[in-house]
């Protein structure tokens, strides 16, 4: 009974979001604090499921407060509750670390094919191979219907699920599903017809 009593008590003293937003734009450290010890973990666990690394979510975490510091005069209570413009940014962070993450693979990979491999290399070979499967895998790519190939692209690129790539392409979630079971399908189906099975990081 006393934890219960407890427990109301603490909910009934929860300052409102609006409240502390409206106290963060005087610049209140105090609200900050307090915003922080809100939401800092679902952040946490959000980022940590779209990037799938430790550090990177504990960075996320800072770069959505700092937004948040920076640019709470933006923030207006008639749009929507302040859990999900968080969570919001969160993953908008979040995709963005993965695509400059990409982005450096990419420019690492390009410096590679465009340097010189000397021909008794013993892994010329292997590599003429994975560009040869790489390339097998754009034309598949580009074979698909637009919407097909977006939703793939976000399921393996973006690191959105299923439900989501369903919100973000207004679809049903059973055609998106479909869309990317099939695309797979045509994939493997291509690689293994040229002689090749296929590898994950092929869809990069």
């Amino acid at each position: 009974m006393l934890l219960a009593a407890t427990i109301q008590m603490r909910e009934s003293e929860r300052v409102p979001d609006a409240a502390l937003m409206d106290r963060l734009v005087r610049r209140d450290q105090d609200a900050m604090e307090q915003l922080y010890r809100r939401y800092s973990r679902i952040i946490y666990s959000l980022a940590l499921r779209i990037t799938q690394q430790a550090a990177s979510a504990e960075e996320i975490v800072q770069d959505v407060f700092l937004l948040l510091w920076r640019n709470a005069h933006r923030y207006e209570v008639s749009r929507g509750g302040l859990e999900p413009w968080l969570l919001t940014l969160a993953r908008n962070r979040s995709l963005d670390l993965l695509r400059m993450k990409r982005e450096k693979q990419r420019r690492r990979e390009d410096a590679l094919d465009d340097s010189p491999v000397p021909a008794a290399h013993p892994s010329a070979e292997a590599a003429i191979d994975r560009q040869r499967r790489a390339e097998q895998v754009r034309a598949v790519m580009a074979s698909l219907p637009a919407a097909q190939r977006k939703a793939i692209e976000l399921a393996f690129f973006d690191g959105m699920t299923h439900s989501e790539i369903a919100a973000a392409l207004a679809q049903p979630l059973g055609t998106v599903k479909s869309w990317i079971r099939n695309g797979l399908l045509r994939l493997r189906e291509s690689l293994e017809g040229a002689g090749a099975s296929p590898a994950a990081g092929e869809l990069k």
